[in-house]
């Protein structure tokens, strides 16, 4: 049996001496932030038939919006994701198109292993008598992530054109996406709001996203150093400052059940902001984060998580759903099943979340197949996922 020890070991022996592990540092960081804001900002509350529904507690405790200013940290992800990315691109053994046909292939197995179960799931679950209300929660709260990956896809693509902005204008090549943003913002939220059609908001969803990612590829090129990481850090947060303070955008950086404006769907100047002023202290921090990371025993979880990023993503709403569903069964169990409308819920869900955590572990000990290439696999089954996924996604989306 592999003790905790060995395997620290193992994990520090087959490191190469050149990975850059502040930005492996960084990624975890980021990824493990999407569950614990997931577990921590998302409630249910359970109806008259025992079905359960989304409730966050951000629509009683507006106090609490700080808290998604440091479990936000999709910024990171896309600067840590455009850095390694420029890396990636220039040391490609192929032509552009093999090199991001392999990129986009690890982001969609795990995307279609996890739509495809769940299409099953619904049909059992449904079989068993789960109220459809309940699958239908289950299935918002399993696509709601990976949008993430679409976004992500897109991005991945127009890395050879994000490398030569950044070797052309440098950070610089980040301010056009900014400004577009800001545009659109204008126009949704100004003087002529009522006049601007609701899709125009969408226009943000690239720019907003590339943005970080931008930067990103600008610090892989070595186009950015500490003089433009302050910059970042010191305006990104007057930016936030003045936005909430003054232009009054809304404090929480993920929506909240009722309101009519949200920060991040699609991405708001706010969001931008914030991303800016993490991009710049996470630039600072990285020689500091670098040498910590040098210790085995802290570099070791590290690797396990960016080794399990994708099982994370897409399956650490399923954990939370795993002790949520039957917990219905049950009746009202604090924070599982009773309005987050108090802050003894706050406490019961802290108690909680280290059980997702182990759901999540547990379910990630078979899911994490999904990452793996798929020389096995036979082309009908390759199809039938795909069409259990479709299928599912359908009924996510309440077509079906």
């Amino acid at each position: 049996m592999r003790t905790p020890a060995r395997l620290v070991e193992r994990i520090e022996a087959s490191t190469p001496a050149h990975r850059d592990r502040a930005i492996d540092g960084l990624r975890a960081l980021a990824l493990l932030a999407v569950p614990t804001g997931h577990w921590l900002l998302g409630g249910f509350t359970l109806d008259a038939d025992g079905a359960i529904h989304n409730a966050s507690p951000l629509s009683t405790f507006g106090f609490f919006a700080p808290v998604s200013w440091g479990l936000q940290m999709l910024g990171i992800f896309f600067l840590v994701g455009g850095y390694a990315s420029a890396l990636s691109y220039h040391r490609r053994p192929g032509t552009t198109a093999r090199w991001l046909g392999g990129r986009v292939a690890r982001l969609g197995r795990p995307v279609l292993g996890v739509t495809a179960v769940w299409a099953a799931l619904v049909a059992v679950l449904s079989a068993t008598g789960v109220p459809e209300a309940t699958l239908r929660t289950g299935a918002t709260l399993v696509v709601q992530p990976l949008w993430f990956v679409g976004v992500y896809v897109v991005v991945t693509a127009l890395t050879p054109l994000c490398v030569r902005a950044a070797r052309r204008l440098g950070g610089w090549s980040a301010v056009p996406l900014l400004l577009s943003v800001a545009v659109v913002d204008f126009l949704r939220y100004g003087p002529y709001a009522e006049a601007v059609p609701s899709w125009l908001s969408a226009l943000n969803i690239l720019p907003g996203w590339l943005f970080a990612y931008q930067l990103g590829v600008s610090w892989g090129e070595k186009r950015i150093g500490k003089r433009t990481a302050v910059l970042l850090l010191a305006g990104g947060s007057m930016l936030f400052a003045v936005l909430l303070g003054v232009f009054d955008y809304p404090a929480s950086m993920v929506g909240v059940p009722g309101e009519a404006r949200t920060n991040s769907h699609p991405p708001s100047l706010l969001v931008l902001a914030l991303a800016a002023a993490q991009s710049g202290a996470a630039m600072l921090v990285r020689d500091r984060l670098a040498r910590l990371l040098k210790r085995p025993a802290v570099w070791a979880p590290v690797v396990v998580v960016n080794l399990s990023a994708m099982t994370i993503l897409c399956w650490h709403q399923t954990a939370m759903l795993a002790a949520a569903i039957p917990a219905s069964y049950m009746g009202a169990i604090r924070g599982l099943t009773t309005a987050p409308e108090s802050l003894g819920w706050i406490l019961a869900r802290l108690a909680w979340m280290p059980l997702f955590a182990a759901l999540l572990v547990l379910i990630g000990r078979y899911a994490r197949h999904f990452e793996m290439p798929w020389r096995e696999v036979s082309t009908a089954r390759r199809a039938l996922a795909g069409l259990l996924a479709a299928g599912f996604a359908l009924f996510a989306l309440g077509w079906a």
